[in-house]
């Protein structure tokens, strides 16, 4: 089909420079980066309808391969795909603009939130304004359990193996990164043997409408000459961004020790940015299991606070990790003042959290080709998929019962409710929140804000 110059812009044939500079570029990603709320699905529709529909710069095919790809990798796919298309429009610099960029807005709003959170997180309001936000973060996880489930769960294999990673996780604290495993090995095998029920796969695809191809975008059908497999630079950037990433962790323990707040920070959260399949609510899971269980950096309660923190901030939600990070961080200072050291700790964690996400596209981003159409790597993202709805769920029975009641017990080692300390007014809050998700359908900031403000006017009032 052939359109009118006045509804679709012209786009010249490929010759190697596409026309659309690093300025302009950056500039967009900008805009993308201040607009990326709402989690993974929202931040995906934002850059489809800004780089595709919008500014035609690539096309529908050329950004579902990037997509299908980034859902391979561990880590935010939202921000990986980012560093994926701005790497193809402008090389690494394009990459690291759009990557750095994607994160920034929200790494700077979190960390405003958190000196509020230690300084002033005992005066009435902002108890009451974080009362009300974990109502409603209760309700939002909520939805991902059945979002997700919907997409992952489409037939009794997928089912059987949520549910088994859900008793996993939940009675026999198994941990996050076994679980992993586990299903993307058994989701390969099943695929290598052919198994139907395997196959398929999800993702955070754009709704339908108009198509538009890869050829009637800036950038063209054609594959960019510094896109095309290159052993020598794929080795060379991975050296460098393993050194940037792994080098400050090696340093720490040599300099600090490993028994330093800032060593278990780093070596921590290097380990969960390998893991970090499913995305964030789903890693939560494991990062409550060992910054609460096990070092005890905060408090359940508190890991509710930061979660509502991520999702009223633009950014990926997995920023929650840098509140983790700050309070711990806060809490074991050493000779540092605490503020001061808080403050380290969280660009410590960002920094180990997000340097990954490069090397990932980087290193791997031109030999995707090869990756295309693999069923067996694709039935171990189904089969890890189906996994992450069982954690999820386990995420959601652990935020209701340290929202909905006062006092956990632990037996077993099972949280358990003490029933006769249930909070009616958190009950009451998340109620509301959940009927406005589930049956009126009412978005994420709204709940967010609405329920805020209520929590905020109830401890006023009391």
């Amino acid at each position: 089909m052939t359109a009118s110059a006045s509804s679709t812009p012209a786009v010249p044939s490929y010759d190697g420079h596409h026309g659309i500079s690093l300025g302009e570029a950056t500039r967009l990603w900008a805009r993308i980066a201040a607009l990326s709320f709402g989690g993974p699905a929202g931040q995906i529709a934002v850059m489809h309808r800004l780089l595709v529909e919008e500014k035609r710069w690539i096309g529908e095919e050329r950004f579902l391969h990037a997509l299908n790809y980034c859902m391979l990798l561990p880590g935010p796919e939202a921000q990986q795909l980012a560093i994926y298309i701005g790497w193809l429009l402008h090389k690494t610099k394009g990459g690291m603009i759009a990557g750095i960029l994607f994160v920034l807005p929200g790494f700077l709003a979190i960390l405003g939130l958190s000196y509020i959170y230690v300084l002033l997180g005992h005066v009435p309001i902002i108890e009451g304004l974080f009362f009300g936000l974990k109502a409603a973060v209760l309700a939002i996880v909520m939805q991902a359990v059945v979002r997700v489930g919907s997409r992952a769960l489409k037939n009794d294999a997928m089912r059987g193996i949520a549910a088994a990673a859900f008793v996993a996780i939940f009675f026999l604290g198994a941990p996050f990164p076994l679980i992993v495993l586990a299903a993307g090995l058994i989701g390969f095998i099943g695929g290598r043997s052919g198994l139907a029920v395997f196959q398929g796969g999800g993702g955070h695809g754009p709704a339908g409408g108009h198509v538009i191809h890869d050829r009637d975008t800036a950038l063209g059908e054609q594959l960019p000459d510094h896109a095309r497999p290159h052993l020598g630079w794929s080795l060379r950037i991975s050296a460098l961004f393993l050194l940037l990433w792994l080098g400050p962790v090696l340093a720490l323990f040599l300099t600090l020790g490993p028994d330093n707040i800032f060593t278990h920070i780093a070596s921590f959260f290097s380990q969960m940015a390998v893991v970090t399949f499913g995305g964030a609510y789903a890693v939560l899971a494991y990062v409550a299991q060992e910054a609460v269980g096990t070092f005890g950096w905060l408090q359940p309660g508190e890991m509710l606070d930061g979660l509502g923190m991520a999702e009223t901030t633009p950014g990926p939600l997995i920023m929650v990790t840098q509140f983790v990070g700050f309070l711990a961080a806060f809490r074991d200072s050493g000779m540092l003042h605490p503020l001061v050291a808080a403050t380290l700790g969280a660009i410590l964690t960002t920094w180990v959290t997000f340097i990954p996400c490069f090397l990932w596209i980087f290193a791997g981003a031109p030999f995707i080709e090869r990756l295309r159409g693999n069923p067996a790597l694709s039935a171990a993202l189904t089969a890890i998929t189906a996994a992450v709805v069982g954690v999820i769920l386990n995420l959601a029975i652990w935020f209701a019962i340290h929202t909905l009641f006062r006092q956990v017990q632990r037996i077993g080692g099972i949280d358990l409710p003490v029933l006769s300390s249930v909070n009616i007014p958190a009950v009451l809050l998340s109620a509301g929140a959940v009927i406005a998700v589930f049956r009126f359908k009412i978005g994420v900031l709204p709940v967010l804000g609405a329920c805020a403000g209520i929590g905020a006017a109830y401890i006023l009032l009391v």
